[in-house]
């Protein structure tokens, strides 16, 4: 699914300047339905913690200086994200890992 609603391109100096804005409501929409249908029960095997579009952790690892290669680093970038409380509403598990 995409979500994008517009991109710019710009030129500046010697540089490309590619500036996309997505829409994520429907992100937000999925990861309300996850909190209210999802079992994530006590014990179960498997945790979904929550919905995250692809752009959004692109950008996560770009601040954070992190290559999508770095598996382990990725793995501490969206846990930091999906922890702290800006993004509580991709959350649809409470607990922590």
């Amino acid at each position: 699914m995409n979500n994008q609603i517009n991109q710019s391109v710009e030129v500046s100096d010697d540089q490309l300047i590619i500036k996309r804005t997505f829409n994520l409501d429907e992100t937000l929409k999925d990861a309300q339905y996850a909190r209210e249908k999802s079992s994530n029960s006590f014990g179960s095997d498997w945790k979904h913690v929550g919905d995250i579009h692809p752009a959004m952790v692109t950008n996560w690892l770009k601040e954070a200086g992190v290559a999508w290669t770095d598996h382990e680093a990725v793995k501490d970038v969206i846990k930091k994200k999906l922890m702290s409380g800006e993004f509580a509403k991709l959350r649809d598990w409470e607990g922590t890992w």
